[in-house]
């Protein structure tokens, strides 16, 4: 990778990766404004902006927006995270102006307009419901919410029904105000682009945007709970996690290898003990999910009913043999998979795009690949031995779990597996 960054006076900064070889780019706005940035009334709101931006602007209407990106076969779409919102395209090199003309005009020009904003809140209510009707889905709601409860980290970030059907246009105008400024805004393109063509863009659009820098937000604090739904299922979903490690910090690499080592693959601990000795289970795997100031580290498990009671132990012990034996072969065969991972990535513009806009957030800067691996191959034996450690003196567990998980143990039967002297209050 080589990434020009170039910090315009506005606050705004504009990132470029090209790639000469390719015929085709991909670029974007990535907005420092998610989920986190709201208030109790807002929860949803980043989502609905980021549909609504999509409805119409002071040029273009809904369907203009997508005949004309589709008509010189590209294409234009946005998503909402926790801590960022970003609107993106992909078209080939020549349509690079219009791409960008395209997504600065949907980011400043958007109208807003009631009647679309009413059939929108509809159809964000139907994804809630989705949501509701997907459990793999679901679980990972109620998990952010069991470790980080009354507090913008752990609200959903569709909303709710109450909180979506409550929302009118000058909600949307006074958030975009109060967020979306020239100081929380990257525009990063990769692939068939040029930087002084990406740096002209970002002049103009840092001419209509407010200027300053980002806004503040809530600090996040794990607390750990325990929400659990009884549907009428035929599986039971289960999910356990733990206070991780914020983006920036040097063990955020280390956790990444961990839940490789510990369940990233079909050679990793978990998949070989519960799905290929004991047939506990179809889908086990483990995760960690970095954020600014915070982060989770996680397993997931789909089982049968008669089977949930099972996992908890499970997982519990697998990670306690980890700091006592996890060993230089497992610890190269992860490092070797999240290298893989990692390279394979760079090979998409897009996937380009997406970690200079990580690293940017998180650093302050891009990280070389030379970097990254460098610091993926220090992770050895002995810091997958310190990590596991380091969660078996957690205390504050959070569960999830969703569908027939009665025989499911308790928090605190789980807690105490992982240091806690006093069970903690449980959050139903």
């Amino acid at each position: 990778m080589t990434v020009e960054i170039t910090r315009l006076p506005s606050g705004l900064t504009v990132a470029t990766d090209p790639m000469p070889h390719l015929m085709s780019a991909a670029l974007g706005v990535w907005v420092d404004c998610g989920a986190r940035h709201e208030k109790p009334a807002e929860a949803g709101l980043s989502h609905m902006l980021e549909h609504m931006a999509f409805k119409g602007t002071a040029k273009r209407s809904a369907k203009d927006i997508a005949t004309e990106i589709e008509s010189v076969g590209g294409d234009i779409n946005a998503y909402t995270s926790r801590e960022q919102t970003a609107f993106h395209a992909r078209v080939l090199k020549e349509d690079v102006p219009l791409a960008l003309e395209m997504v600065g005009d949907i980011l400043v020009n958007s109208i807003f307009d009631e009647s679309e904003l009413e059939r929108e809140r509809d159809v964000i209510i139907q994804e809630i419901g989705q949501t509701q009707d997907t459990p793999d889905d679901l679980i990972f709601d109620y998990l952010q919410t069991a470790c980080f409860p009354d507090q913008p980290m752990g609200w959903p970030i569709f909303g709710s029904e109450q909180t979506v059907s409550g929302f009118k246009r000058p909600d949307l105008v006074a958030f975009m105000r109060k967020h979306y400024r020239a100081g929380a805004m990257t525009l990063i393109g990769s692939g068939a682009v040029e930087h002084a063509r990406l740096v002209e863009a970002g002049h103009a659009l840092s001419a209509a945007l407010q200027q300053g820098p980002e806004r503040e937000f809530e600090p996040a604090r794990f607390e750990g709970g325990d929400i659990r739904g009884h549907d009428d299922l035929e599986q039971a979903h289960l999910s356990f996690a733990f206070p991780g490690v914020a983006s920036a910090e040097p063990d955020a690499i280390t956790a990444q290898v961990f839940a490789t080592a510990l369940g990233g693959g079909m050679s990793s601990r978990l998949f070989q003990e519960a799905r290929e000795k004991r047939g506990l289970c179809y889908s086990i795997y483990a995760f960690s999910h970095s954020y600014r100031d915070t982060g989770i580290f996680g397993v997931y498990s789909g089982t049968a009913e008669d089977k949930a009671g099972e996992v908890a132990p499970l997982v519990a012990a697998e990670i306690e043999a980890m700091a006592v034996n996890a060993t230089e072969e497992e610890a190269a065969r992860a490092r070797a998979q999240l290298k893989a991972s990692l390279l394979m990535g760079l090979e998409s513009p897009h996937q380009r795009c997406e970690l200079i806009a990580g690293h940017l957030y998180a650093y302050g800067r891009v990280l070389g690949v030379d970097e990254l691996i460098a610091r993926v191959d220090a992770v050895d034996a002995g810091a997958l031995k310190v990590f596991a450690a380091r969660l078996m003196r957690t205390g504050n567990p959070a569960i999830a779990a969703v569908g027939p998980v009665k025989r499911l143990e308790s928090r605190a039967t789980f807690a105490r597996r992982f240091g806690a002297s006093v069970a903690p209050m449980s959050a139903n």
